[in-house]
Order: C-alpha cells, then sequence, then structure tokens
C-alpha cells in the first residue's frame, strides 16, 4: 500500500535465509556514543556481563538492516557490541513465550509473510525454523499466556492468524485464519486481554477493534465485538491497564481511553486526547504506545515530531504531561527497560537507536547521548 511504503520505506522486497545461529560482531549496526566500531568478538563472551537486548530491522529497505542482531545493555544503560543472526529477515517485531526462553518474529516484508521461531533458553539465540504466517504484511504477533498458541497480525491483506506452539518452542499448524471486513482492512495489533479470556485485534484501516472469544482446545476464534471508531482514525496499538486500555490512533494522533468489562469482553469508549504539544504542525504519525508496571503513565511516540508523550493516569483517565524528543528520526517503537529507568527509542529513518532516562517517581524523560547505530531499525526487546 502508498502508505505503507512511505512509513517503512521500504525498497525491494528480500528473501528468507536459512536457520541460522548468532554471528560475530557486524560493523554496520554498532553503537557511537563514543564514535568507535565494535570490537569483532561474538556477542556471547559478554553475555553474563550484561542485559541481551534483540533488535529488529528491515533487511530489505534502503538502507538495508539487519533483520534479528544481538546487543548487550551493560551497567550503564549503553547498548555494546553487535552480533546477527542469520535466517530472520525484516525483523519488524517480537513476542516472547511465557517463559521468556522463545522469541517469536514477524518477517513483515518477506514474500507472502512469515514467522520465526528463535530458541533464546541458553542465552544464545538459535533460529528453530520459520512458517508461513497467514496472511500478506506480518506486523505484529503475540503468544496466549498458556504458551500453547502464536496470533500474528497482518497488515497489508487485514488477517488475524492462530498458529500452535510446539513443546520445543517451535511453530506449529494454522489453527485458524480470521479476515477483517472492509474495503482496505489493515490489522496492525493482535493480543490476549488482562484475564486471559478474550483476543483484541486493532485494525488501523477499518477504523476498529476487533474482541474474539478464543477455544484454547480447538484455537479458533469467534467474533464478540465489531467495536467502530470515527472514520478515519487509525488505530493502531493499544495497552492495557487491567480494565481500561489506551488505544493510540496513528492517523489521528490521539489516544481514546477504552473502559474494559473483562467479563462481558466488551470496549466502552470514553476520553480522546492528543499526543501532540498544543503548537504541533506538519505530519504525525504516532506509533507505540505502553504503560508503566506500576500502572502511573503512559507513553506514546510520534512519528513526525519525533519525540515520546508522557501522559500520567488518572482516576479520570490520561493527563497530558509533555513530550521528549528522541534524539533521531521516525520512532517506530520503543520500549522500557526491566528496571523501567530508562526508555529506548527504534528510530528508524536515522537508522538509530536512542536512549532516554526516566524518572520513575515523576515519569519525566530525559535525552542521553547514549546511541547504537542500526540501519532501518524497527524494533526492540529485552531478554530479561
Amino acid at each position: 500500500m502508498p502508505r505503507r511504503r512511505f512509513l517503512t520505506a521500504a525498497g525491494a522486497i528480500g528473501l528468507a535465509g536459512a536457520a541460522g545461529v548468532v554471528a560475530t560482531t557486524s560493523t554496520a549496526c554498532a553503537t557511537t556514543s563514543s564514535g568507535a566500531a565494535p570490537q569483532t568478538e561474538p556477542a556471547m563472551h559478554h553475555a553474563a556481563a550484561g542485559l541481551m537486548t534483540l533488535i529488529g530491522s528491515y533487511t530489505s529497505a534502503s538502507p538495508a538492516g539487519r533483520g534479528l542482531e544481538v546487543a548487550i545493555r551493560d551497567d550503564a544503560g549503553k547498548l555494546v557490541q553487535s552480533a546477527v543472526v542469520d535466517g530472520v529477515p525484516d525483523a519488524s517485531f517480537f513476542a516472547w513465550s511465557p517463559d521468556h526462553q522463545y522469541l517469536y518474529v514477524t518477517n513483515e516484508l518477506v514474500p507472502n509473510g512469515t514467522i520465526t521461531a528463535v530458541d533464546i533458553s541458553q542465552h544464545h539465540p538459535v533460529v528453530l525454523g520459520s512458517k508461513p504466517s497467514g496472511g500478506a504484511g506480518p506486523t505484529h504477533l503475540s503468544v496466549h499466556p498458556g504458551g500453547e498458541y502464536i496470533f500474528t497480525a497482518h497488515y497489508t491483506d487485514g488477517k488475524v492468524a492462530v498458529h500452535r506452539r510446539n513443546a520445543d518452542g517451535s511453530i506449529g499448524d494454522q489453527t485458524d485464519l480470521i479476515q477483517h471486513p472492509g474495503s482496505q482492512p489493515h490489522a496492525h495489533q493482535v493480543l490476549v486481554d488482562p484475564s486471559k479470556q478474550w483476543v483484541v485485534a486493532v485494525d488501523l484501516g477499518a477504523d476498529a477493534v476487533f474482541v474474539y472469544a478464543f477455544d484454547t482446545a480447538t484455537g479458533k476464534l469467534t467474533q464478540h465485538q465489531h467495536l467502530e471508531l470515527p472514520a478515519g482514525t487509525g488505530p493502531r496499538h493499544l495497552a492495557f491497564n487491567y480494565d481500561r486500555a489506551y488505544l493510540l490512533a496513528e492517523l489521528k494522533s490521539e489516544i481514546t481511553v477504552l473502559d474494559w468489562d473483562l467479563d462481558a469482553g466488551r470496549f466502552t469508549a470514553g476520553q480522546v486526547i492528543g499526543t501532540r504539544e498544543p503548537d504541533a504542525g506538519g505530519e504525525n504519525f504516532p506509533a507505540e504506545i505502553a504503560v508503566t508496571r506500576d500502572a502511573k503513565f503512559a507513553y506514546a511516540s510520534n512519528r513526525g515530531d519525533n519525540n515520546i508523550a508522557t501522559f500520567a493516569i488518572t482516576a479520570a483517565g490520561l493527563e497530558f504531561r509533555g513530550t521528549t524528543p528522541v534524539g533521531g528520526d521516525w520512532p517506530r517503537h520503543f520500549a522500557l527497560d526491566p528496571e523501567q529507568t530508562s526508555l529506548f527509542v527504534a528510530n528508524q529513518r536515522s537508522g538509530a537507536i536512542t536512549r532516554l532516562a526516566r524518572d520513575a517517581n515523576t515519569g519525566a524523560l530525559t535525552p542521553t547521548q547514549d546511541v547504537y547505530e542500526c540501519p532501518s531499525v524497527a524494533a526492540l526487546t529485552f531478554h530479561g
């Protein structure tokens, strides 16, 4: 789709590589806060000394990314070293198994779409293999809390797929495939609600959120609610906060606060709040949203304004606290580290991950000088 090509700046479609393991350090994606290239040592040498960080990038984009790579976050909060995991092209989103031993990856721009399983149980990534994802443009995936199923959302054709997850962590057979309605559906997220009873899919093209009942015996989805948003909203991702959810709109730069009835499995739309500064102008396309573990703050990324918006979570809804520059261009994704003392931002167009220090008491973010270069970076996650 033209909008998708604009947002990803993707070039020619790449081909999936063969399954592999962590290679030696690549100089194409390197820590640059000191300006020095990384040493050519295997990442495993440093695995015990820091937090393993998995980074995804678009191998089919221009400039080409590296697919899946490994970095180590040191005690100072800086990402150091780099290694490439062979056989994981166009890695654009991640999901962990409940025990955090297996990682699942969308290969978004691979022809017809695939998803890949990676074994990290020994702190040494080994690719278990890839499977057709069930649709075109897989852009988001999640694992059921029970660990038996994987859900994948497809942007290009608006499908949601369900696969079994094998006992060895590999991807099993497809058990269901749902086609969202509308002339241009674009499923952008699929996840399980906090009660573990319902599966929720956010569709940017259909301007809707779909709630599904899920049969854990058969792996089948049954539509339960179709929540329609105003035309042109473009909902992209939501983040749950127990009996509430915060729905981020890519095309309107807004967050809609949704009340969530866990027993009935139904959303009710409430407060709508902007993600931008009052005087902001020009185009802006929000991308990612997250809630802190203590449920006191929420953050959203603005692509265009190139900042992170901070919100305090109150009994009434969300309270806008301002924005913080990310120090890069086009913040497609971000992740809080396990301690939630830093927020790491994947800036796709500038090809860099930047770090913002976080004050846990006030929620305030502060830019740092830490920059980790990686062309066409898409997402990151921590093994911790």
